[in-house]
């Protein structure tokens, strides 16, 4: 029996490129149902992130055009991880397995069909991971894939060149629901599901239209939350360090009252400057990692909700 699938897309102001992502979408499902890969339940789920364009009136008309789409709209922006994880748990119910992908069509929609082909094969999760980063920036792909190495050596479990264009099932995404992380950072989260899981590999296209919701601020602001919601290794470097600092300056006195009482002493300002502004840099650098580890207790205490719906345009399931 094919399976009930459905395409969860988050939308931050998309009205330039929503029709066509739909328009393409729609002829993968359409051919999907040819192949036994999809049934006539599934669906198109559009997440409006609180955009402040067109978005949510277009979504709003395709969902009467088209009987695959079907909308959320997110009662104000709450970033790009909350939307997704809306999207999945709004779809939990309804579907067998969740596919999530960006609505900027860069996430090739040819690779659908092997998605789906590894859930029938037995996987819970499959992970859509890029062959190669030819369309990226030096700057923009020399930092990620040095960032995901860095994530790597802190101990947290992510795949390599993989972002958010992923497979769930059911069960995968009940799991998923029990995680209750404020600070959310998916990629690093699904790893520890722990279900059989595997991976599609793809080519990674140019944005269609449009400019991209990730810019550089909100790319450090999620590479931050990987580290910092996933490893305290920094707070045991920073130790570490701190020991370090102070053996050497248990040397530095030393050679000091040598000094002092070999009569090599010069009097100066420099060593005495550049030692100050040193270990107060290092100080205050310290405490900004400790402080950061502080904010996400902070969020986490609080433990308000991760996003709110204010409205589900929903399909009306087939006459059996």
């Amino acid at each position: 029996m094919s399976p009930t699938v459905y395409f969860v897309i988050p939308c931050y102001n998309e009205e330039e490129v929503l029709e066509e992502t739909v328009k393409r979408l729609t002829a993968k499902f359409d051919d999907m149902r040819q192949q036994g890969l999809a049934n006539e339940k599934s669906r198109i789920l559009l997440v409006n992130d609180g955009s402040k364009d067109k978005t949510w009136e277009i979504i709003t008309r395709l969902h009467g055009e088209n009987g695959y789409v079907e909308g959320v709209k997110l009662a104000h922006n709450r970033g790009h991880q909350n939307a997704v994880l809306c999207g999945l748990m709004t779809a939990m119910p309804l579907c067998d397995c969740a596919i999530s992908l960006d609505a900027d069509l860069q996430d090739d929609t040819d690779a659908l069909d092997k998605f789906v082909q590894k859930y029938l094969e037995g996987c819970d999760v499959v992970y859509g991971v890029r062959n190669r980063r030819d369309t990226d920036t030096w700057f923009k792909r020399t930092t990620a894939e040095g960032y995901y190495k860095i994530l790597h050596v802190l101990g947290v479990d992510v795949v390599f060149n993989h972002a958010d264009y992923r497979l769930m099932s059911r069960r995968a995404l009940e799991a998923l629901s029990e995680y209750k992380e404020v600070n959310l950072f998916l990629r690093g989260i699904v790893p520890l599901i722990g279900y059989r899981s595997d991976y599609v590999y793809y080519d990674r296209h140019e944005r269609f239209a449009g400019e991209s919701k990730y810019p550089l601020k909100k790319m450090i602001a999620l590479a931050l939350d990987g580290i910092t919601s996933f490893s305290v290794k920094p707070l045991k470097l920073i130790s570490n360090f701190g020991i370090l600092v102070s053996a050497l300056s248990v040397f530095g006195l030393l050679y000091a009252l040598i000094s002092y009482f070999a009569g090599w002493a010069v009097s100066g300002w420099t060593a005495i400057v550049c030692s100050i502004w040193l270990l107060g840099g290092l100080q205050m650098l310290c405490l900004g990692v400790v402080g950061g580890y502080i904010g996400k207790i902070y969020s986490e205490v609080k433990a308000r909700p991760r996003y709110r719906i204010e409205e589900f345009l929903q399909q009306q399931p087939p006459k059996e």
